[in-house]
């Protein structure tokens, strides 16, 4: 990962709203993405809208009544960044801007499909999180930013001037997606469905739109890596990296890299992979998948003598609606039984709309950063809140529950670590 401290350096000039971003004026730090005078560096993919350069802006229009959208695209992609631009409807219609996106063959044309910064005349919804062509509109939700307060997308969506020039920000950084709209905080959300993609200006399909945009630049941050628990040794089996079992003999490993795990009733103890290391803030994820008996992703727990081991947070796996849901558990520490605080957030309805049954394969994963805890379930969010009497740092691990049948495989076990550069930038308001 590069470092995020000479990036943290936000202190310059901003370009005058009249003028035409390029490399030499921009502000430090930044890359101007767009020249001024022609669209190199850039590819249109999907639809049938227009794109010209006019009088130093990028002006797309829709084609009426053709099917599909349209985005210009950046030939090269960013992982972490801060993208600045400008935006102004000339005609009314429906636009937005792709970030961290790609694009998969469809018919003779190409699908842009990744996160999307929303733009609307009059500022509706300006600023939100929509997940085009992959999670919108899925399970009745449209916004991947679905915990953003009410007020601050009022707020936001106050701001926009209508028929004027309006100023864009989108921070990604790491599990980090924030979003501004005229200096107003939009979206403060965790995700990690794509860490790396293209920057794209969207036209909707439609009756008519017609948008331009100006004084596109960008701070590139590098990028975020997974650091992964289950690895290829070289002798070509998987084996864990940075981490241990507890009853080793109910493991093992598949050619392909799936832990599979099996657990008898008549034992007591949970069988267990636990981290080696503390983790304070950062985002875990593992793929499950279950037959019978009880299981979990545990985060910000500690090692003590009760024969299930681990105290602290358990990202539920269930096979039921309580998958994803967030268990406080109990220890033993010195002969004393520290109590646990049983469920601290639970969304039993939505979470039966969004997880895979009948033995498939789930995705759940936790992101915590101080206070706050957040979880998704096969790319939804089912809790995002504070609490404020969280363990602050602590073990991850993977369970297979005492006392029960159980037999797990799980596979992509991975953590990546918010480093204090990181945190900085996260706690930008």
């Amino acid at each position: 990962m590069r470092t995020f401290f000479a990036a943290f350096m936000l202190v310059g000039l901003l370009v005058p709203s009249g003028l035409t971003a390029t490399a030499a004026d921009v502000e430090e730090g930044y890359t101007s993405l767009f020249n001024g005078t022609d669209m190199t560096g850039w590819v249109k993919r999907g639809g049938s809208a227009e794109y010209k350069v006019q009088d130093g802006t990028i002006v797309g229009k829709c084609v009426p009544n053709t099917p599909g959208n349209t985005f210009l695209c950046t030939e090269k992609d960013f992982g972490n960044f801060i993208l600045k631009l400008q935006y102004k409807f000339i005609e009314g219609g429906n636009s937005g801007i792709q970030f961290r996106s790609a694009a998969r063959p469809e018919g003779d044309k190409e699908r842009v499909f990744g996160y999307q910064y929303e733009i609307r005349p009059g500022g509706d919804a300006t600023g939100r999180i929509y997940d085009e062509g992959r999670r919108g509109h899925k399970f009745g939700t449209i916004w991947l930013d679905a915990y953003t307060p009410q007020d601050r997308i009022d707020a936001a969506q106050a701001s926009c001037h209508e028929g004027d020039w309006n100023e864009v920000e989108i921070q990604c950084v790491g599990p980090s997606i924030k979003t501004w709209l005229n200096g107003k905080l939009v979206v403060d959300m965790f995700d990690s469905f794509s860490m790396k993609g293209f920057i794209g200006l969207q036209i909707h399909s439609g009756k008519s739109g017609s948008v331009a945009w100006k004084n596109i630049r960008i701070k590139d941050l590098g990028e975020s890596q997974w650091e992964p628990f289950f690895v290829k040794g070289d002798d070509g089996a998987y084996q864990l990296a940075d981490a241990k079992f507890v009853l080793p003999e109910e493991w093992s490993f598949t050619k392909d890299g799936v832990l599979h795990g099996v657990h008898s009733k008549s034992q007591g103890k949970d069988g267990l992979v636990i981290s080696n290391k503390n983790y304070d803030n950062f985002i875990a994820r593992v793929t499950y998948r279950m037959h019978g008996g009880n299981s979990a992703l545990y985060f910000r727990a500690e090692e003590t003598s009760a024969p299930w081991v681990l105290r602290g947070f358990q990202n539920e796996i269930a096979n039921n609606g309580k998958d994803s849901a967030l268990w406080h558990t109990a220890g033993i520490i010195d002969g004393k039984t520290i109590p646990g605080r049983g469920w601290v957030a639970t969304n039993d309805e939505f979470i039966e709309k969004v997880r895979n049954k009948d033995d498939q394969w789930n995705t759940t994963c936790t992101a915590a950063f101080g206070d706050r805890l957040v979880q998704t379930l096969n790319g939804f969010c089912t809790s995002d809140f504070i609490d404020e009497a969280s363990e602050k740092t602590g073990k991850l691990g993977l369970q297979m529950h005492g006392g029960t049948d159980c037999e797990m495989y799980f596979k992509d076990f991975e953590v990546m670590p918010i480093t204090e550069d990181m945190k900085k930038l996260i706690e930008r308001k």
